[in-house]
């Protein structure tokens, strides 16, 4: 089963559900795992992850692998 599948399986389940107390529970379960996917999503680099990330773009600088801010700016205009 696809996610796309699941999706309108359980949103046809939650709209059966008449107990407002498991309702109020769901909503708490989803809010909780969305913050820690998000705590977890922000946690603070290591030192040793932050040099390396540094390392990467000084190499990155070196081997040309850039983009100006200008043409940066000229591809963002383009999306509108």
């Amino acid at each position: 089963m696809d996610i796309g599948t699941r999706k309108l399986s359980f949103v046809r389940e939650f709209l059966r559900i008449s107990d407002e107390e498991l309702i109020v529970k769901l909503e708490q379960l989803l809010r909780s795992e969305r913050n820690k996917r998000i705590s977890k999503e922000l946690s603070p680099l290591t030192m040793d992850e932050f040099n390396k990330m540094i390392d990467e773009s000084e190499e990155d600088f070196i081997n040309g692998r850039v983009t100006e801010a200008r043409d940066l700016l000229k591809r963002v205009e383009s999306w509108k």
